[in-house]
């Protein structure tokens, strides 16, 4: 039987983060090919439901990634960003979900070998934690 591969959403900031894992790519360092990003304006106007549609829609694991603080194109993105995520993981910690499968990280246009540590690093762990099997658990609540 093969080894278990995760599917890892990436939801990024056009600015910081895309530029970022660009740059990883034109610089030939290697990541994990896993990894589907999806490119926002911004990490503080992301909804967070969205996060939640990709699990329910197959991803083992979500990695959210913008512009360090203080570095935002759009002045506070990222502290709106940080805000919303740390109470929405305290809401899913709350509800039973393994947050171990939700990653934030700070990535800047410069970045682009941190980009491949924070992706390799993320789908190890998640491969650890084998497939998402929550998938009916959100189904249920409506999310899909």
């Amino acid at each position: 039987m093969a080894e278990f591969e995760p599917k890892i959403v990436a939801f990024v900031c056009n600015w910081c983060t895309y530029a970022g894992a660009d740059l990883t790519g034109t610089s030939r360092i290697k990541y994990a090919h896993n990894v589907r990003m999806i490119r926002l304006p911004c990490t503080g106007r992301i909804d967070f439901m969205l996060l939640l549609k990709a699990f329910a829609r197959g991803a083992d694991g979500v990695i959210v990634s913008g512009c360090h603080p203080g570095d935002c194109h759009y002045t506070a993105g990222n502290y709106h960003a940080r805000r919303r995520w740390i109470l929405f993981r305290q809401l899913l910690d709350f509800l039973g979900f393994d947050t171990q499968r939700l990653h934030f990280a700070w990535v800047s246009a410069a970045e682009g070998a941190k980009w491949a540590e924070t992706v390799n690093s993320v789908v190890e762990e998640v491969r650890r934690l084998g497939p998402f099997q929550n998938y009916q658990q959100l189904a249920r609540a409506g999310i899909e």
